[in-house]
């Protein structure tokens, strides 16, 4: 089987910590990627949930709507900030 080179770009702090996980578990970079990698073709999907950001959801975007006509339209009260110990 021949070998291959993939280079990717990270912030250095990620690698960092990744680095340091893979020490910690006995695994070195190139190991525990090859590991990613054929998890994703054995099982034709990625080892994880992949979720977009709920703030951005359609349901919280209409509310967003909403609440914003309702600023537009003067229907809003204020009130001032309590701090909490």
């Amino acid at each position: 089987m021949s070998q291959a080179t993939l280079s990717v770009r990270i912030d250095s702090n990620d690698k960092y910590l990744f680095e340091e996980f893979c020490k910690a578990a006995g695994l070195n970079i190139s190991v525990a990627v090859n590991m990613f990698v054929k998890a994703v073709i054995r099982e034709q999907r990625l080892p994880f949930a992949v979720k977009g950001d709920p703030f951005y959801s359609e349901e919280n975007m209409e509310r967003l709507r909403k609440a914003l006509a309702e600023v537009k339209a003067g229907h809003y009260s204020t009130h001032e900030l309590i701090e909490v110990d």
